[in-house]
Formats: C-alpha cells, structure tokens, sequence
C-alpha cells in the first residue's frame, strides 16, 4: 500500500548504524513502500526538513523516526524545535530509543511525540517492533496529505 500510489517517506534520526540497518531491513521486508531517509542527529534532521545545502530536494516525511541520544542535537532538542514549527509540527515523530526511563517517556509526550518504543534489544524483536510500527502508521492511521 502506498499513499496515492507513491512510496511513503520515512525520515530517521539515528546516530547507530546497527540499528540504523536494522530499520531499514525491517521496512524492506515489509508490505508498505518506503523510502528511508537516514540522518545521524538532529541538526542533520533540521537541514533535512528545511532543505538546507544536501537536502535541497528532500521530501517531507510523512513519519519520523527519532532516537533520542544522539550528538550535536539529542532528540529532546530535535522534537522541540520542529513541534515549535508551525511548518513542521503536523509531523508525526515517534521516539525510538534505548531509553527506558519514565522521564523520557514523560518528556516525549510532552513535546509533543506520537509513541514512545523501547529499542527491543534482541534482533528479531527489533524487526518485529518495526513491523508494528509500519503496519500501524501506515495501514491503520490516515495521515494527513503531504503537500509536495
């Protein structure tokens, strides 16, 4: 399935390339057509969404996955600055991390982020988790309609 027969885009911010990978073997044997777009932290997220320099043909995502540790700019930060852009704030981000401290949690929903998932540590569980993600996000939800 696909949103008006284009591929969904997915921005993830994620500074591990383990998981990173394991992310995008997930969505590549998933049933929903997606384009991943990788960055390593939040400033590199915020070019990406602002078409700043390498990203100048980006296209806006319809999710983003975010790890929340992360150099430069930590996930608080990134999820801060976009749910404060009227251009940027219909976005939904879900929160991917290692983390599994309730002020994390707190602080997510907080600023405004759609889930909040603990990394699975195992790998299949990761897949699977991902899976999850995808099936709901993008069979169940309707998202709003990218203006592109």
């Amino acid at each position: 399935m696909t949103k008006n027969g284009l591929p969904f885009d997915i921005l993830l911010l994620e500074d591990e390339p383990a998981d990173a990978y394991l992310i995008k073997v997930a969505l590549e044997e998933g049933k929903m057509l997606a384009n991943l777009h990788h960055v390593v932290d939040g400033r590199e997220g915020l070019d990406f969404l602002r078409h700043k320099e390498q990203f100048a043909d980006a296209p806006r995502p319809d999710l983003i996955l975010l790890d929340f540790n992360m150099p430069r700019m930590n996930g608080r930060e990134f999820l801060a600055e976009i749910k404060a852009d009227p251009l940027l704030n219909d976005i939904p981000v879900i929160v991917l991390t290692t983390s599994d401290v309730e002020r994390d949690v707190v602080a997510s929903y907080q600023l405004g982020a759609a889930s909040f998932i603990t990394k699975p540590l195992d790998m299949s569980q990761f897949i699977t988790a991902v899976h999850h993600i995808e099936n709901y996000w993008f069979t169940l939800v309707r998202l709003p309609q990218n203006q592109k």
